[in-house]
């Protein structure tokens, strides 16, 4: 009799066991299918398709809710209580819930939002944009962020030490998938709160335009020369009160300037409009701006916004072409085109027009004619929604494009993202390096300066690391610049720097509490500032190019206590930024 209860008793253990195994199993694959669909919903949301959209997630719920019935039988519910193997059932019961509550309360009713929102609704239109869609979508977007940071929490409390990898595999999978999904929403409800109020849904703003020219380098990008208040009804942008920087003066007594900038950058931070952004520190930049202007003006901005030819050839893009019959009233300038694409903006403004306009005052009303006439096209609602959108975010990605907020409470959101153009706070990396460049030419030479920055890694072997900040800097101006070059592109060495030669303050931030220890030109080590900025190290090596010439700074920082993976922003250019950032190089260490 012991013999056969303890037969029957085998059997039913193996028996449970077996079945465990199986439900096992059959959760591992309804996770991976979770998983595998994941992809196909972002490129549902990318590819702007909600009918997709709706779809996939009709098929994630699916698989989500078999997951978590598997979770839900009575020897898996049991089985938790089982030493050592029920955390696994526990942690597996944790994982399937947090995924059908992601896509049952989170992502379904979002896909619903999305589908309910009239896109075209989006684009800006003479008679402007219809952002009521937008802000009441933004209550949606809160709630369901709220689901995955609380999703994501839960399956972050999880220790997965020790856990099968039929159940660790799906838990890391599940917490890598939630962190980017929340970062991402996140963004997405911010700027549903931020978008309304900020292009006027409920009163117009005014945004004082800074028109960066990287024909001579500032660290943001370029000299801002031209300047624009943009205002922006309902959606509806229009520019008024343009003029440049120049016919701004000198501010005496200059606006306040912190005494870490003031070492680095100078005085003159405060006192030109032209070196508001002598400094990266964006921030800094549009709140002094924003001073400036209320100083001469007497009118206070909403806020402050900087862009590039660059950007704006972006934003051709999506637009097309655009006319310039502003021109017909001022003699013809043969070498000038009266229609500007995204092919040509960029030699134009940074180029051409110093080639044919001679006139300072006239160069700034060319740039401020040409932003009258993009914005004015954005405005008319020319090309689609989403080739607009993809080409302000490219813009933003790589920083030619950059915000300010003169309210603090919108100015807190802004500063979570790169967008802000901070160099410290919530939307700096811990690793973060910054490689910046200002002109000491007083010229517009830096449209034939051509540059590659990287960060090479190596072993120090303690606990700290070093990284040399590695900039390659070429003039291919034309060998006889001096002369075949307007004057004011050069500059005629009225400033100290021979004509076609290119002076330049190469500026490299490191990491916070870092230091910056050596620096090199050419292989020959060389004088340097070190100061610091924001509990940053910063270095800078003043360079000087004939045409034809090159030069190598290398700048070594040290010291380094994050062990995350470096991240580089650098100045803006006319090149493509994938041209200049060049591919981390680390030494193998033993």
């Amino acid at each position: 009799m012991l013999v056969t209860w303890a037969v029957a008793g085998t059997c039913i253990v193996l028996g449970t066991i077996s079945w465990l195994g199986i439900k096992a199993s059959e959760f591992k694959a309804e996770m991976d299918a979770v998983a595998g669909l994941i992809p196909q919903l972002k490129a549902d949301f990318l590819g702007d398709d909600p009918l997709a959209a709706t779809t996939t997630v009709d098929q994630l719920k699916v698989h989500t809710s078999a997951a978590r019935r598997v979770t839900k039988d009575p020897l898996w519910i049991a089985a938790t209580a089982v030493p050592w193997l029920g955390a696994n059932f526990q942690a597996a019961s944790e994982v399937a819930m947090s995924a059908e509550d992601v896509i049952g309360l989170g992502v379904a009713p979002l896909v619903t939002t999305y589908q309910s929102l009239d896109w075209k609704s989006l684009l800006p239109s003479d008679a402007g944009v219809d952002l009521m869609g937008m802000a009441s979508a933004g209550a949606q977007l809160n709630s369901t962020a709220h689901a995955l940071r609380t999703s994501s929490e839960r399956l972050n409390n999880i220790d997965e030490t020790g856990l099968l990898p039929q159940v660790s595999g799906p838990l890391v999978l599940a917490r890598e998938q939630l962190s980017s999904a929340t970062d991402t929403l996140g963004t997405v409800a911010n700027t549903a709160n931020l978008v309304p109020d900020m292009m006027g849904a409920d009163s117009p703003r005014r945004y004082l335009l800074l028109i960066q020219n990287n024909a001579e380098a500032r660290t943001t990008g370029g000299i801002p020369g031209a300047l624009a208040v943009l205002t922006v009804d309902k959606g509806k942008l229009s520019l008024d009160k343009q003029t440049s920087a120049t016919e701004m003066g000198i501010f005496s007594p200059g606006m306040p300037v912190d005494s870490e900038q003031e070492q680095v950058y100078t005085r003159r931070l405060g006192k030109y409009m032209q070196d508001v952004n002598l400094t990266p520190d964006f921030p800094t930049s549009a709140s002094t701006a924003e001073s400036m202007w209320a100083t001469r003006t007497d009118e206070h901005v909403d806020g402050v916004i900087s862009i590039d030819p660059v950007a704006l050839s972006y934003i051709l893009e999506a637009t097309g072409p655009v006319s310039l019959p502003a021109l017909d009233t001022r003699p013809r300038r043969v070498g000038l085109p009266t229609e500007l694409t995204a092919t040509n903006v960029v030699p134009t403004l940074l180029s051409d027009v110093y080639a044919e306009i001679a006139e300072p005052h006239l160069q700034d009303a060319y740039f401020s004619l040409v932003a009258q006439e993009i914005f004015s096209a954005v405005s008319a609602g020319k090309g689609g929604t989403k080739d607009l959108l993809d080409g302000l975010i490219r813009g933003v990605d790589e920083h030619r494009i950059l915000l300010w907020s003169a309210k603090s409470d919108e100015q807190s959101l802004i500063a979570l993202y790169p967008v802000s153009g901070s160099i410290a706070g919530p939307s700096v990396p811990p690793a973060q390096f910054g490689v910046y460049f200002n002109d000491g030419t007083g010229a517009k030479m830096d449209y034939y300066v051509k540059r590659t920055v990287q960060l090479v890694g190596s072993c120090t072997g303690d606990d700290y690391s070093e990284v040399k900040v590695k900039v390659t800097s070429t003039n291919v101006a034309p060998l006889d610049a001096a002369s075949a070059l307007p004057a004011y592109v050069t500059g005629g060495g009225v400033h100290g720097v021979p004509a076609g030669s290119v002076q330049t303050n190469v500026i490299a931030y490191g990491p916070v509490q870092a230091n910056v220890e050596t620096a090199h030109v050419n292989g020959q080590k060389s004088d340097f500032a070190a100061q610091r900025h924001a509990n940053r190290p910063v270095g800078t090596v003043t360079v000087t190019l004939a045409p034809g010439q090159s030069s190598t700074v290398e700048l070594t920082f040290g010291k380094i206590v994050q062990h995350a993976e470096p991240n580089l922003v650098v100045t803006p250019s006319v090149q493509p930024v994938k041209d200049v950032v060049l591919a981390t190089e680390n030494a193998a260490c033993n």
